[in-house]
């Protein structure tokens, strides 16, 4: 069973609902965050609450309430006893509510949905994922908001195993539709700067542990043209954690199948889960 939060109480998720005047619906003005629990601990609660208040103002989103609201409801939701005892994702939505001031959006709504995390299995990190390449940016790319079409619309009519859009923009490599990109060269991870790309709270946590065990970190765009020269490349998300990507588009990654570094590097992740629980 998935529940959500909403006005005051927990319910069942299919009788949630929003008034079709919410500017979420009619507009796209919403902003929202991904949060995993690994069974009743909740993976870094307060970096995703700070991501989502990030998030609302850059989008003009008055969510002060809100946001410090959201803790309690996350940590009694996870606790809920309709909720199955497997690990969960927690999506808190914040809308624009019903009034647009010029940009400004002065009264947000907001619910929270909690429901059974889909991670991924085995047999699917040992084979590893292909992205299709979408010579475009991210609207917005410092804000998580609701509009995913730049990264939805591409993968229409999607090869077997094509997993998520890249975005490509004048031959910089910056994100995926919804997961930090990392590539492998020369002993080097070499990663988008925050500014170009999302906030990634996995990626923030890979980037410590990383430099913590004597990796060398670029964090500038990746080339295009540097895909062809990589030994590894894998991206990275709350849910999925760490997943190889054995190819973009017609380029092979490597020699086509997940390779050692990054194997190596989601078992450091997952040996020091407990530090942002």
């Amino acid at each position: 069973m998935s529940i959500c939060f909403y006005r005051g109480s927990f319910m069942p998720l299919e009788e949630c609902r929003i008034p079709v005047t919410d500017l979420a619906i009619l507009r796209g003005i919403g902003v929202f965050d991904s949060i995993r629990t690994y069974g009743k601990n909740i993976f870094a609660l307060g970096r995703h609450i700070d991501r989502l208040s990030e998030s609302a103002k850059r989008c003009g989103i008055e969510a002060e309430a809100i946001i410090n609201e959201l803790p309690d409801i996350i940590r009694r939701g996870v606790q809920h006893d309709s909720l199955p005892d497997k690990d969960l994702v927690i999506k808190p939505y914040i809308t624009g509510g019903r009034i647009n001031d010029h940009g400004h959006f002065p009264e947000p709504d907001f619910f929270v949905i909690f429901e059974e995390a889909h991670v991924l299995t085995q047999e699917e990190l040992n084979k590893g994922v292909a992205l299709r390449p979408v010579y475009t940016q991210r609207p917005f790319p410092e804000a998580k908001s609701t509009n995913y079409l730049t990264g939805y619309v591409p993968m229409i009519g999607a090869k077997p195993n094509e997993f998520e859009a890249l975005y490509i923009v004048n031959g910089e490599i910056t994100e995926s539709t919804a997961s930090s990109f990392f590539l492998c060269k020369e002993g080097r991870i070499i990663t988008a700067p925050v500014g170009k790309v999302l906030r990634g709270i996995t990626r923030e946590i890979l980037i410590t542990l990383l430099k913590e065990n004597n990796f060398t970190v670029e964090e500038r765009c990746p080339l295009e043209s540097e895909l062809s020269q990589a030994g590894e490349a894998f991206i990275s998300g709350s849910i999925k954690e760490i997943l190889p990507v054995i190819r973009v588009g017609d380029q092979t990654i490597g020699n086509g199948y997940p390779g050692p570094v990054s194997k190596h590097i989601h078992k450091l992740f997952l040996s020091n889960l407990k530090r942002w629980m």
